[in-house]
């Protein structure tokens, strides 16, 4: 065998990448001395993305096809070799596949919780997480600015800051949106678009992108969960004396049932039931307790009106208020003020409720 034989048999003809893992993001083509056989072929599968870095400088980025490793389909790297055509020697370069699919189902999660003002509870503190979905969209550009030399970079090299970057933009997003707490579940989709378009503001300068990020769950603090479960528990009990009601008669069956307790729970029974009975005696033909004095009614709440002054809202303010206000030339006839219930704005002297304070006239001065 002759020397160019010898030659031309060292040196690798295929340059290839199949990947058998879920996580790789980068793979380096290793070759003992970064030595590439002029003329070998390379194979870029779909998915993939094939980055030449030669004596540290990015060559060239081959997307899906095969490519004969030749000066005339390579003229930045001729470029920067200064090859003539013909010259069949081999050229020391690094070969780095990238994975350009999607990585699906990442986790993220506020490690923290949020603190937000909600206009029903008040400053509250949630947390939420999700998954997201990123894959490189520049190859080059990843490569410069996140893998560097490394031979192979996974998944798990850049997800804690990405985490972080959601995090950070989840947190801004949801404390701007001003969503009630409640409400928030119904708006998980649309807040998802959200957060993800910002990111990708982001994202986009280490060459990746995320076209996908979903809220799974939005919860609030365990202490507030329960007192919101009463509440709801309050709300669905409704009458309170028939729940008492219905309680005492279930205990009681409880305990008759309970051959354990003997005369006690016989006794207990008893007693419940008697006390039940007088307690129904005693009702009316509205459950009304005879002799029972009446609760008054809840006192009447006070309306407010909000009053419009040069583009900007101004309020709440009392009647009380507003009657000062038009003593002193602060509130007009022609001034538009709004409450709850009231049909948009409206002016001050087509209200019920204020026309009066412009009808009744103080009497004249003393001395006057």
């Amino acid at each position: 065998m002759g020397i160019l034989d010898f030659l031309t048999g060292e040196f690798i003809d295929v340059i290839e990448w199949t990947d058998d893992t879920r996580d790789t993001m980068v793979w380096r083509f290793e070759r003992e001395g970064h030595e590439i056989k002029y003329g070998a072929k390379l194979t870029v599968r779909e998915g993939q993305a094939a980055v030449f870095v030669h004596e540290g400088q990015l060559a060239d980025v081959f997307t899906p096809g095969l490519y004969m490793l030749e000066t005339n389909n390579m003229p930045i790297l001729t470029t920067l070799q200064h090859w003539d055509h013909g010259f069949k020697s081999p050229f020391k370069s690094e070969i780095y596949f990238v994975n350009t699919t999607r990585f699906n189902d990442l986790k993220w999660g506020t490690k923290n919780p949020v603190i937000l003002r909600d206009p029903e509870f008040g400053a509250v503190r949630i947390r939420a997480y999700g998954t997201y979905t990123v894959k490189v969209s520049e190859p080059g550009r990843f490569l410069t600015e996140i893998v560097g030399t490394d031979g192979e970079f996974t998944m798990d090299e850049i997800s804690y800051q990405i985490r972080n970057i959601i995090t950070q933009e989840f947190s801004r997003v949801v404390a701007s949106s001003r969503i009630p707490v409640l409400d928030m579940a119904a708006n998980t989709s649309d807040m998802g678009k959200l957060v993800a378009a910002q990111i990708s503001e982001t994202v986009s300068a280490y060459g990746l992108n995320m076209p996908e990020l979903y809220i799974e769950n939005i919860s609030l603090p365990p202490a507030v969960e329960q007192a919101l479960d009463k509440r709801t528990s309050m709300g669905m009990i409704g009458d309170l004396n028939a729940f008492t009601q219905y309680s005492a008669a279930d205990a009681m069956s409880e305990a008759a049932a309970n051959p354990a307790g003997g005369g006690m729970g016989a006794g207990l029974g008893m007693g419940m039931g008697m006390a039940m009975a007088n307690q129904m005696a005693q009702a009316g033909p509205w459950g009304v307790v005879k002799g029972a004095a009446t609760p008054p009614p809840p006192p009447p709440v006070e309306k407010v009106w909000h009053i419009a002054d040069g583009g900007e809202t101004k309020g709440p303010y009392s009647r009380a208020a507003i009657g000062r206000m038009t003593s002193d030339g602060t509130v007009t006839r022609d001034t538009y003020l709004w409450t709850a219930g009231q049909d948009g704005w409206q002016r001050a002297e087509d209200i019920d409720e204020l026309a009066q304070l412009f009808t009744v006239l103080p009497p004249p001065p003393p001395g006057s």
